[in-house]
């Protein structure tokens, strides 16, 4: 019985998966509350994941004689440069065109994973997935209506390349079926060494660096180790939907930490993800359970 087919690990993946779509989501608030420049804010924060990857490797491998391949083969490798490249590919997209584009062409992100899956590992979405992802998309398209614009096309094909790289990211770690938790953490050494070279006058410029800190140090390592270690569990689309939370979420915080009330759009959009993201979780927790206990009856009527 592979992984998904298994009830108990598909609600496993579910819980791993959602658990780092919602640490993802207070990464904004993070970077906000350091009240850094920009490069000085991304160092920190890359090098930061990178050096606690490092740290918790090397616990789990000496420490706890607990052999586990930093980067697990080829397949790693490749993941891992999808990965380093999306950060750099997505530094370029905000700043070169609006939030609102970012956000509503990176919501395209489980729509190339299920493509992507459906051509290299034969995993033909279900209808209810495309189903849940057409309402997931009519939800951030609500979210960012007001701020949509004609944006630049560089930064936007910068967005499109990221929500392209993350699907194949994710689709290679669900082909592999290896552990790459640590991969996306290891490949943040990119934009962080890309970000020394680009701070003003070489010098650090962050007036509240414990915030930064806490989020490269623990909220970033979690989300991206959780959200790399999903496609072991679950589909690459339904690991694409949940990086979706951080389009829902993000706001919420931001409104209960700076008093910034988003839009009537911008909760309604929000709760139509949600809505969609927890219907598709339990319809497939139901329908696996159920799959699994006639496979289980037609074994005993067979015996």
């Amino acid at each position: 019985m592979s992984p998904t087919q298994d009830p108990a690990l598909h609600r496993r993946g579910l819980l791993i998966t959602a658990i780092g779509g919602l640490a993802l989501s207070f990464d904004i608030p993070l970077i906000r509350s350091s009240q850094g420049d920009v490069w000085s804010v991304l160092a920190v924060r890359s090098l930061s994941t990178f050096l606690i990857a490092i740290a918790a490797w090397s616990v789990v491998r000496f420490l706890l004689k607990r052999r586990m391949a930093l980067i697990p083969g080829r397949a790693g490798i490749v993941a891992g440069a999808f990965y380093g490249i999306n950060s750099l590919t997505f530094m370029l997209s905000v700043f070169n065109t609006t939030t609102a584009n970012v956000v509503f062409i990176l919501a395209f992100t489980p729509m190339f994973a299920a493509l992507l899956s459906w051509i290299f590992l034969g995993e033909r979405p279900s209808r209810a997935t495309l189903l849940t992802m057409a309402a997931m998309v009519a939800g951030v398209a609500l979210i960012v209506h007001d701020g949509l614009e004609s944006g630049n096309i560089f930064g936007d094909a910068m967005a499109a390349c990221s929500a392209c790289l993350l699907a194949s990211a994710i689709t290679i770690s669900r082909k592999s079926g290896a552990n790459m938790g640590f991969v996306p953490l290891v490949t943040a050494i990119i934009p962080g060494v890309a970000a020394l070279f680009m701070l003003p006058d070489g010098v650090l410029q962050i007036e509240r660096p414990a915030f930064i800190l806490f989020d490269g140090l623990v909220l970033a390592p979690l989300a991206f180790w959780c959200l790399a270690t999903g496609p072991r569990f679950l589909s690459a689309p339904e690991v694409g939907m949940f990086y979706l939370l951080e389009t829902v979420l993000a706001p919420v915080w931001v409104w209960l930490i700076f008093a910034e009330r988003p839009s009537d759009q911008t909760l309604v959009g929000g709760s139509i993800l949600i809505a969609a993201l927890l219907a598709h979780s339990l319809w497939q927790m139901r329908s696996k359970a159920r799959a699994a206990l006639l496979k289980g009856a037609a074994a005993e009527a067979a015996g």
